[in-house]
């Protein structure tokens, strides 16, 4: 499939700078596969259009405050994202890599712009990746909790204020977030409100956990002419045995599996086989395009994603890429907010 066949056209005005004042109050654009049909609520109504006996899976992967501020010794500004650790050696994305020299020595900044740590450049990389040892990097959720700021994407203005950085960090990041790991929010999921969940299970709802930390491949764009071409990332994930177990008593008894966002998604495809999922670890570099054939995920709560990307590509497989786009058209003209922090669907 050639790549410009997901792209479409969003004016800028629509990309969300920031999140709606209430999570559950974002709005919902809700697409039924059955017949086609658009139907516009709130994210806080959800419920309407979920059944008793349902299970929704969410994944409960929690975003380390991976944006992070440094200097030269020579004086000039270092901006990082955090990807992983093993013991003091980080690896990670610096912008401007290419002025930064092997064995050079650079100091990271706290939020109040102080002096926190040292770092040595031990290895550089493509793509601006590189190798730190870190002073106490062994800690890095530790050093990180005094240094980072929420890993938001690129479209997504923000400085180094730390203001800002306290209210992103809380907004970006889902109220049932437990396993540190990701450098990126599963935003499907960045709508609910423990207040909405329990009405959720009171009607009957089931909820369901996985984790995959989502990576920074997640904001990869396809360069290659054709998806398949594309080499998809690998990102790791996990699903025990209790929450396995909840999801294959709810499909047996003929609930809904409705994925939370594409990172469920593809976990639950990773494991899933003759209409069940296994509990497992490991990572997936599942691609999920055109002409994939589900195994078990029923309806799916997403954002509007990027054009020319693998997330398009995900729910033009679900939903039928000329529905997709034609729903995101409709939802272009009705204005809505778009990526991370912007809106959701309901593909039902």
């Amino acid at each position: 499939m050639n790549i410009e066949q997901l792209d479409y056209y969003l004016p800028p005005e629509l990309i969300a700078q920031h999140p709606a004042e209430v999570r559950s109050g974002s709005r919902l654009l809700v697409f039924d596969r059955s017949g086609g049909e658009l139907v516009d609520s709130r994210f806080e109504r959800i419920g309407d259009f979920l059944r008793s006996g349902d299970c929704l899976v969410l994944n409960n992967t929690k975003v380390l405050a991976a944006r992070f501020f440094g200097r030269r010794l020579t004086g000039g500004k270092i901006e990082g994202l955090f990807l992983a650790a093993v013991g003091d050696l980080w690896e990670v994305m610096l912008k401007g890599a290419r002025k930064v020299k092997t064995g050079e020595t650079i100091c990271l900044t706290d939020r109040r712009k102080v002096d926190f740590c040292r770092a040595e450049v031990v290895e550089k990389r493509d793509e601006g990746v590189c190798q730190l040892r870190v002073e106490g990097g062994e800690d890095f959720e530790g050093i990180l909790d005094e240094i980072g700021f929420a890993p938001l994407p690129p479209y997504i203005k923000r400085t180094d204020d730390a203001d800002s950085a306290s209210a992103d960090m809380l907004r970006y990041q889902t109220v049932y977030a437990e396993k540190y790991g990701a450098v990126a929010a599963p935003t499907a999921g960045l709508h609910f409100t423990e207040e909405l969940i329990g009405r959720l299970r009171d009607a009957g709802v089931c909820l369901a956990y996985v984790t995959l930390h989502v990576g920074m491949g997640t904001f990869k764009p396809v360069t290659a002419e054709t998806l398949e071409e594309h080499e998809m990332h690998s990102e790791r994930f996990e699903i025990d045995e209790e929450n396995a177990d909840i999801i294959n008593a709810a499909a047996e008894k003929g609930g809904r599996i409705v994925a939370v966002g594409t990172t469920s998604v593809r976990t639950l495809e990773t494991v899933a086989a003759d209409r069940r999922v296994r509990a497992g670890m490991g990572a997936t570099d599942l691609f999920i395009r055109p002409g994939y054939e589900f195994g078990i995920v029923d309806a799916m709560v997403t954002n509007f994603h990027l054009p020319k990307s693998t997330l398009i590509a995900l729910v033009g497989a679900f939903g039928g890429l000329d529905n997709i786009l034609r729903a995101y058209d409709y939802a272009i003209k009705g204005g809505y907010r778009f990526y991370s922090y912007g809106d959701a669907m309901l593909i039902l």
